[in-house]
């Protein structure tokens, strides 16, 4: 997409950039020097992000992704044990992993190069995952101790067929982008370089639809996480 298609920031907060492109959000985790890791300034930034494309009635969908080549690397371990936690009241890890009741329209994860630990989490959160071929899903937690609490353990199995996916989390991965699809993590992989204009393509052929439809379906495919099978 042209850069004359995309007007500049609307809001900021540290590490996260936010841009209206027509009825989409596209919200970016930008701190590519730690290849997008995650802080609490990066949690409350996407707070704030989520809110605006709550608020705003010309926004149907959103789009996340990471700057620079990078989705996430997940939690940023260089921040001292005593600081913030990038988990808020409410939300859940990074603003996400326990926000689905309070938002109503789709977000899009676009997956470039890593999607680790806390990324792979955030990812996970969304609604859809378009990934690059080349992109890197995996769990690390499994190879250095703590494990994925965000939504990392529970995710694979939920969103990828039950026979295959139970093997992802325990072995730490990782995958790339085709392997993510057969994973069930991944719901459209792309070329390098393209998730981006492909995850804007998706929100923008949403928003031709009824207005009221992919929020009420969403509620439907979310709700169906807490049935039992029966």
């Amino acid at each position: 997409m042209a850069d004359t298609d995309m007007p500049g920031p609307l809001a900021g907060r540290d590490g996260v950039r936010v841009q209206r492109v027509c009825s989409t959000l596209l919200i970016t985790i930008d701190r590519p020097r730690t290849r997008n890791t995650l802080t609490a300034a990066v949690a409350a930034g996407l707070a704030t992000a989520l809110a605006a494309l709550e608020a705003d009635t010309g926004l149907r969908a959103g789009v996340l992704t990471g700057a620079k080549g990078n989705f996430s690397a997940g939690t940023d371990l260089e921040v001292p044990p005593t600081g913030a936690s990038p988990t808020l009241p409410g939300r859940g890890f990074a603003a996400l992993a326990e926000a689905r009741a309070g938002r109503t329209k789709p977000l899009i994860a676009a997956v470039e190069g890593l999607a680790l630990g806390g990324g792979l989490e955030l990812a996970l959160a969304c609604d859809l995952i378009v990934a690059a071929d080349d992109a890197t899903f995996g769990p690390p937690e499994a190879g250095s101790g703590p494990y994925a609490a965000g939504g990392g353990a529970i995710g694979p199995p939920r969103r990828g067929p039950r026979h295959l996916a139970p093997e992802f989390p325990p072995t730490g991965g990782p995958v790339g982008g085709a392997g993510a699809r057969r994973l069930g993590l991944a719901d459209r992989v792309t070329g390098p370089g393209e998730a981006v204009a492909v995850a804007i393509g998706i929100a923008e052929w949403l928003a031709c639809g009824a207005p009221l439809a992919p929020s009420e379906v969403r509620k439907l495919v979310r709700a169906a996480d807490d049935l039992p099978r029966a």
